[in-house]
């Protein structure tokens, strides 16, 4: 019983963690995206902007998956988030 307490514990911990790093990413995401759409709203061509600065993060993804141990399933969320963000960066941005 003892050892179902215990995980029982650890899983109640874990759900609490993955919340607040939940809580977490969204607040960077959300502040990330508004920090990208004022500086690519400076820029004389905002959507190329945005699109140079997604190409590059996708870029750095692909090289930090290729020199490490990546799991693929990270990478493909990361990738996954960086069309997210450009998407959102996009829709707000004069064409």
């Amino acid at each position: 019983m003892t050892d179902l307490t215990h995980l029982t514990a650890q899983i109640d911990k874990l759900k609490r963690q993955n919340e607040e790093l939940s809580g977490l990413s969204l607040a960077t995401g959300v502040l990330l995206t508004q920090l990208l759409q004022s500086n690519c709203k400076r820029e004389l061509n905002p959507q190329a902007a945005a699109t140079r600065i997604m190409g590059n993060a996708r870029e750095a993804i692909e090289g930090f998956a290729s020199t490490t141990d990546a799991d693929p399933v990270m990478k493909k969320r990361a990738l996954d988030a960086v069309q997210q963000y450009e998407d959102q960066i996009k829709s707000v941005l004069a064409v």
